[in-house]
């Protein structure tokens, strides 16, 4: 009997002393993963020329490979989102930094944001004129600044008492841009960021439209999220307007309990529905998985106000969605297993 009981005892500890099961975000170490947008809209009546579709994919393809270096050698999400939306933003191609619209005036106002998800805090800036890179203004303000978001002059001092880089308001001048701001001051309207030229009187057909943000989530080897995103808003834009871009919540936001999501699209709807905390917030209270929950709010929630525009979001365990209600989203993404996908239009 004390031969059988020692034999209890013994497995017992034996049993105790087993490693416990790994928590999801330990089973991730070692695995990465990183999305990214460039603007979403009607991209079909675009008509991009096979050069013009060339040069997108090639821009799309070079910030994607900046941030998956960053992720592959052990650097941290946040390190990988900010260096890829950079990429983005000293691309005339898209509505960010180098390429961005023109406000009403003919200035240009500049909005970025970025977000931690592994502790949450968070950085913004808007409606800066002179920062070559706002996206990295919006991380110094997250990691310097006793405040979230900051904003024209005063977000430019901030700058400049930490070393960002500026630039004069001839660096962001192109005249794709400005020949797209006069056709606006002309019909009198806001308009997106990438309009064609105005059609004849007899032409019903609606303007091409494209929202021009950028942006980029990403998952690093130590199971952290990020979300950055940086835009220059709408072309013939008045009265400091501001979109979602900037705000946390509306159009940019990260947590390691759910997900990272970057939204584009037209601000005023992503504002009224807090778009990206929204998916979130299906992921962390219904149980949703990540293509669920994007489904449920762009989809659902989105098109219910006849929303337009997409996001991209990034959950822990690497999985990417990357829905919209347009023709067209300019996307690419990476994903665990080091599959890469870049995609202009609706998917096949």
């Amino acid at each position: 009997m004390r031969f059988l009981l020692s034999l209890i005892l013994f497995a017992a500890l034996a049993a105790c002393n087993q490693p416990t099961p790994k928590t999801t975000q330990e089973n991730m170490k070692g695995k990465y993963a990183i999305a990214i947008h460039g603007g979403a809209g009607n991209l079909v009546k675009m008509n991009l020329s096979q050069e013009q579709q060339d040069a997108y994919i090639h821009a799309l393809d070079s910030a994607l490979l900046t941030g998956e270096a960053i992720l592959k050698s052990g650097g941290s999400a946040v390190d990988a989102v900010e260096a890829t939306v950079r990429i983005l933003e000293d691309c005339p191609l898209f509505n960010a930094g180098k390429g961005a619209v023109f406000t009403h005036d003919g200035t240009h106002e500049l909005d970025a944001a970025i977000m931690d998800g592994s502790n949450g805090e968070c950085g913004a800036v808007a409606a800066v004129q002179h920062i070559k890179n706002p996206i990295s203004l919006a991380r110094k303000v997250m990691e310097k600044s006793e405040f979230i978001l900051l904003h024209g002059a005063g977000a430019e001092a901030f700058a400049q008492e930490h070393g960002i880089e500026s630039a004069d308001s001839a660096y962001f001048f192109t005249p794709h841009r400005w020949e797209q701001l006069q056709d606006a001051i002309e019909d009198d309207k806001t308009e997106l960021d990438h309009s064609e030229k105005k059609k004849a009187s007899n032409d019903n057909a609606p303007r091409e439209e494209k929202f021009g943000t950028v942006g980029c989530v990403a998952l690093d080897q130590n199971g952290n999220l990020a979300a950055a995103t940086s835009t220059g808003g709408l072309t013939n834009k008045r009265y400091g307007r501001i979109g979602d871009s900037p705000l946390i919540g509306s159009g940019t936001y990260a947590n390691n309990a759910s997900c990272a999501v970057s939204c584009t699209g037209k601000g005023e709807d992503f504002i009224r529905l807090n778009v990206a905390h929204e998916i979130s917030a299906m992921m962390r209270h219904k149980n949703y998985d990540l293509q669920q929950a994007c489904d449920s709010v762009i989809h659902g929630a989105l098109k219910s106000v006849k929303g337009r525009g997409g996001c991209i979001a990034l959950d822990s365990q690497g999985h990417i969605a990357m829905p919209f209600t347009t023709s067209g989203m300019f996307r690419g993404s990476i994903d665990t297993a080091g599959q890469k996908t870049i995609m202009l239009y609706e998917a096949p």
